[in-house]
């Protein structure tokens, strides 16, 4: 027996292309309180969101090229990396000092929040996929981002209108191979 939050989270698939409508601050804030319930030791809220949209996407796209060194066409196509949707959210871990919550106990917070933002972007209607690169920790992309010292990224959720995408069928997870019992 399953209910309506199992069966949204089989149905969410990435959505790596997507179109150019995103949703508005307005329209994204009650999505982020909700995604904000996750588990979090301490209430530390360890985490933030940057919204990239517009030329920002641009500067980040620039920020990719100067952390790879890329030259030429291939940096051309990395600094277009960002401009395949139109808002990004970058997944912030903001560390909060703590003698109970260690750090990686904060990254699995922001973590979470990232993956249940992701999954009530999709419920509402829109497309996301998250993504990464080996840039995510680079200084270029740090200082683009403006973060603090002691700030990092986990990547972006890339957000826009949905489209038709192609096949969807995941293969299943055999969990009775991923449980075992003490």
């Amino acid at each position: 027996m399953t209910g309506p939050i199992a069966e949204g989270m089989r149905r969410r698939r990435s959505q790596p292309s997507v179109s150019d409508a995103a949703p508005t601050k307005r329209e994204l804030v009650p999505l982020i309180e909700a995604a904000a319930s996750v588990a979090d030791h301490g209430s530390l809220r360890p985490w933030r969101l940057i919204a990239l949209r517009g030329d920002a996407r641009s500067r980040f796209g620039s920020a990719i090229v100067e952390a790879t060194g890329l030259e030429g066409g291939a940096a051309e196509k990395m600094a277009a990396k960002p401009l395949r949707a139109p808002l990004l959210l970058a997944i912030v871990v903001s560390p909060k000092p703590s003698h109970k919550v260690p750090l990686w106990e904060q990254e699995a917070v922001a973590s979470g929040v990232a993956h249940a933002l992701s999954l009530v972007l999709d419920e509402a209607g829109w497309g996301v996929m998250w993504r990464t690169g080996h840039y995510t920790r680079s200084g270029a992309v740090h200082r683009m981002h403006e973060l603090k010292p002691d700030e990092y990224l986990l990547g972006w959720l890339y957000v826009g209108g949905t489209k038709k995408q192609k096949g969807g069928r995941r293969k299943p997870v055999k969990a009775k191979d991923l449980l075992s019992s003490l």
